[in-house]
C-alpha cells in the first residue's frame, strides 16, 4: 500500500495524480483493465487497483458467489493470463460493513461485518473502505455520526488483527461515504448538492476519535482517504457532471489534512476532461464500474447487430437470449425500473446498468459464446465495423485491435479506462472541460 501512502504525499507536494479504481467482477473488464496497465506510455510500471463490493463479493459468496479468497484468486488467474505481475495488482474492498445485513439488527449486523473485514484482509485485500453509515433494524435514520464512526472503528480493530496474524503491508482505509447510494441514483436526478467542508470536517473528527477510542491512534495515519459527494451522479438515462467552481472551497478544505486525499464515488460517465478536474481538485482516487460493464454492453450489442447483420447460420439470438432471461429473472432491476412503458429500453440502455448482474447467468454465458464462435469463424467486415464500432474500426485499421470478438470486447471497456489513466497522469495534456 507504499504506493497509496506515496499518492497522498505526491498530492499534497503540488502533484495532481491519481489512481483509478476498477469495480467490477466481469472477467473481460479486469482483462482489459491489466492489459491497459501494460500498455506502453501508460505508466506501464504502475498498479492496478481492483475492488469488489461487500454485496458482490462476502463470507456467503455475495452476488458473484464468490468469497474474497475466491475473488483474489480469480483476479490472480486472470493476470497471469495477461502477463501482468501479481505484485502491482492492489486489491480493495468497498463499502466494507453492515450493507448486506441491514434487515437485521445492528448486533447481528455488526457481527457479520466482523467476519467479512476479517476475510477480506486474511485474504490479501488492504485497501479497506470502512463504511458502517447504514442504519440496521432499530437503528435511528440517518445514524449519528459519532455511531456510524465508532462501528467503523471496532471493524479497523478486526482489520488491524487480520494484518498482523496474515502479515504483509499493513491495510490503508477509506472512511466516509457518497450520497445518493453506491451504483447510481434510482430515481431521476436534476442536480446534487455538494458535501460542504463543515460535514467533512464532522466525519473526520468523529472517526479521528473513534479510532482514539479504540487505541487505534497507530493506524490513523494510514486513513489515508474520504468518500465525500463532490457533485457527480448518474441516473437511468442522464449524467450530473462535475462542476469545479462549485467543490473549490471543498477541496481546499482537503488540503489541510495532510495524509489525506478524497475518494470520488459514481465517476462513470464523466467526460475526460471532468475526470482531470476531478483529480487536480484532489479527489485523487476515481471509483468506477458501470461505466466499465456499459461499454461491454455496448460492444456487446453491437457485435450481436452485425451477426445478424452478416446473416449467419446458426445465430446466436443473443440480445434475445438476454431479455429473456432479464424478464424471467427480475430481482436485479424491478426495483429501479418502475416505467413500464419504457421498461424494455431501460433494462438494456439505463446508465445504471442493471443489466451487469445477469452476464454470468448460464443461458447467457452460452449465447454470449456462440455469438463468438460465430464471428471468430467469419470474422465482421469492416464496413459493419465501421457501422456499428466506428472507434473499433480505427483502431483496427491502424493495427491497434485484432478485428476478432473478444479483442473487440476488450477494446470497448479499454477506450473508458484509459480516459482514467490519462486523468491520473500528472502533467497530462489538458482536456476540455
Amino acid at each position: 500500500m507504499q504506493v497509496l501512502l506515496d499518492l497522498v504525499q505526491r498530492h499534497h507536494a503540488g502533484q495532481p495524480a491519481g489512481i483509478h479504481s476498477v469495480c467490477s467482477a466481469h472477467p473481460l473488464v479486469i482483462e482489459a483493465a491489466f492489459e491497459t496497465g501494460l500498455e506502453s506510455g501508460q505508466g506501464a510500471d504502475g498498479p492496478v487497483l481492483i475492488e469488489a463490493t461487500s454485496n458482490q463479493v462476502n463470507q456467503d459468496g455475495g452476488y458473484t458467489g464468490m468469497t474474497p479468497i475466491a475473488f483474489r484468486d480469480f483476479v490472480f488467474g486472470i493476470a497471469d493470463k495477461v502477463g501482468f505481475p501479481r505484485e502491482r495488482i492492489l486489491l480493495g474492498g468497498d463499502h466494507l460493513g453492515p450493507n448486506c445485513w441491514q434487515g437485521e439488527p445492528a448486533a447481528s449486523a455488526m457481527a457479520k461485518s466482523e467476519v467479512l473485514i476479517d476475510q477480506y484482509v486474511t485474504a490479501g485485500f488492504r485497501k479497506i473502505h470502512l463504511d458502517c453509515s447504514m442504519s440496521c433494524a432499530g437503528d435511528p435514520v440517518p445514524l449519528p455520526d459519532e455511531v456510524v464512526a465508532e462501528r467503523a472503528a471496532r471493524l479497523a480493530v478486526v482489520a488491524e488483527r487480520a494484518w498482523q496474524r496474515a502479515g504483509g503491508e499493513a491495510p490503508v482505509y477509506i472512511v466516509g461515504t457518497e450520497v445518493p447510494v453506491p451504483g447510481g441514483a434510482h430515481e431521476e436526478l436534476a442536480e446534487l448538492a455538494v458535501t460542504t467542508p463543515e460535514a467533512a470536517a464532522l466525519t473526520i473528527a468523529a472517526h479521528r476519535a473513534a479510532f482514539n477510542a479504540a487505541g487505534l491512534e497507530a493506524a490513523w495515519p494510514r486513513v489515508i482517504g474520504l468518500v465525500v459527494q463532490p457533485g457527480v451522479e448518474f441516473d437511468h438515462h442522464k449524467v450530473i457532471d462535475y462542476r469545479p467552481e462549485k467543490a473549490q472551497v471543498l477541496s481546499r478544505f482537503i488540503e489541510g489534512e495532510p495524509t489525506m486525499v478524497f475518494e470520488a464515488h459514481s465517476t462513470d460517465y464523466q467526460t475526460p476532461g471532468l475526470l482531470q478536474a476531478l483529480v487536480r481538485d484532489h479527489f485523487a482516487i476515481l471509483k468506477v464500474g458501470p461505466g466499465l460493464t456499459f461499454a461491454l454492453r455496448e460492444t456487446l450489442w453491437a457485435l450481436a447487430d452485425i451477426e445478424t447483420e452478416m446473416g449467419m447460420q446458426g445465430e446466436s439470438g443473443f440480445k434475445e437470449v438476454v431479455l429473456d432471461v432479464m424478464r424471467s429473472e427480475p430481482d436485479y432491476w424491478r426495483k429501479y425500473y418502475h416505467d413500464a412503458g419504457s421498461l424494455l429500453f431501460d433494462q438494456q440502455y439505463s446508465l445504471s446498468d442493471r443489466i451487469r448482474y445477469y452476464w454470468p447467468h448460464p443461458r447467457i454465458q452460452a449465447a454470449q459464446a456462440a455469438l463468438v464462435a460465430n464471428l471468430e469463424r467469419r470474422p465482421a467486415p469492416l464496413t459493419l465495423l465501421s457501422q456499428y464500432l466506428p472507434f473499433h474500426y480505427e483502431a483496427v485499421r491502424e493495427g491497434r485491435v485484432r478485428n476478432a470478438p473478444l479483442a473487440l470486447l476488450k477494446e470497448g471497456v479499454a477506450r473508458v479506462l484509459r480516459q482514467y489513466m490519462r486523468a491520473c497522469q500528472p502533467g497530462a495534456e489538458p482536456r476540455e472541460q
